[in-house]
């Protein structure tokens, strides 16, 4: 069954991780896992201390060409009635600083060693999901 804004808002806010949809210049899609926070009506991520192959990350490059994302969180579950999802579909800006405290609140790793990279901020214009 379809969910409203609010139930998908709350399932973003319990939610651990989810899926960032970027898109890149060519136009393909291009998806990462990423930790977050809610903050209102946006959605904070940044660029932290895990290892990277490169510090030229595709998703800013694709943020900068075109800033519409989408997140994604869901759980799976062998059970089909625990099924649910939750979408976040907004603009993205990147940051070179931002006020860190509510994704700081959420992650013990970020307590220790706060972000120090890009913060990505998801301006969220619709929230959407289901569940049985």
């Amino acid at each position: 069954m379809r969910r409203g804004p609010e139930w998908a808002r709350e399932r973003f806010a319990t939610a651990r991780v989810a899926r960032l949809a970027t898109v890149a210049p060519d136009g393909s899609p291009y998806v990462v896992p990423v930790v977050f926070a809610v903050d209102g009506d946006a959605l904070l991520t940044a660029v932290d201390h895990k290892p990277k192959s490169t510090t030229r990350l595709r998703r800013l490059a694709n943020i900068a060409a075109n800033p519409r994302v989408s997140l994604l969180v869901d759980v799976y579950d062998d059970d089909w009635s625990q099924l649910w999802w939750a979408r976040a579909d907004g603009t993205a800006q990147v940051h070179e600083s931002y006020d860190l405290a509510p994704l700081v609140a959420r992650y013990d790793a970020y307590r220790a060693t706060p972000p120090t990279g890009p913060v990505i901020v998801v301006s969220v214009e619709r929230w959407s999901g289901w569940s049985f």
